[in-house]
């Protein structure tokens, strides 16, 4: 059996789940975790439907692009990940998606800001947009390397889709649910004419620091592990 096998598991079963519930279609978007200890990550192969795959179609990339275990290619969003980890420490956990709302917002190009405090406890005190460059480019990944300082766990990829990291895997579906939860809510808030309210940003800051605090944890543990 293979070393990395819980992580195929989870990266399986995410990107069943992101497919089963709408937030991507067929091949779309891709799932990653962090391998602990070791300077690679197990993600979704290229082109491949995630309702037809199997643990071991999983692959395990390290983060100088080499190939550690796998048949098939690995996602075309690869260094995006290795980009994410490399600058945000924090993060255990990338999910790329295309959640119909906030893909919404990605065409207008709008950011979705805190409405919610539970929402700003598990992303942040806004969704940013990060700026277009195509799929699987070294422009795309330095877009959201930009993004990245304002540790914020949740992006919106104009004219592409959305990002969400966590400290675990299922911190970052959640992150997926609640941001694409918050788009809806202030799609439609939008619609009504009326200027929709946020919450209040003494609040917005005081729980964001909640959340940069686990954050903060989460590094810490990884510095003393070494």
């Amino acid at each position: 059996m293979s070393n990395y096998e819980r992580y195929k598991q989870e990266v399986l079963r995410h990107g069943q789940m992101m497919l089963s519930k709408g937030y991507t279609v067929g091949t779309g978007g891709n799932v990653s975790i962090r391998v602990e200890g070791e300077e690679a990550l197990v993600i979704t192969p290229s082109n491949r439907d995630y309702g037809e795959l199997a643990p071991d179609d999983i692959c395990v990339v390290d983060f100088g692009l080499t190939t550690i275990e796998g048949k098939y290619s690995p996602s075309k969003e690869t260094g995006l990940h290795i980009a994410v980890y490399r600058h945000r420490p924090d993060a255990n956990a990338v999910i790329h998606s295309h959640p119909i709302y906030t893909s919404i917002f990605a065409l207008i190009s709008r950011p979705v800001p805190a409405l919610f405090d539970e929402v700003v406890m598990s992303i942040g005190n806004v969704t940013d947009v990060v700026p277009y460059a195509l799929s699987g480019s070294d422009q795309l990944v330095d877009n959201v390397r930009e993004k990245l300082s304002n540790r914020c766990n949740c992006y919106i990829l104009q004219n592409h889709g959305a990002l969400s990291i966590g400290t675990s895997i299922g911190r970052a579906f959640r992150s997926l649910e609640l941001m694409e939860k918050s788009s809806q809510i202030y799609y439609h808030a939008l619609l009504t004419g009326e200027k929709p309210t946020t919450l209040p940003s003494d609040l917005s800051d005081l729980l964001f620091q909640l959340l940069k605090a686990e954050q903060d944890l989460e590094i810490e543990k990884k510095r003393k592990r070494g």
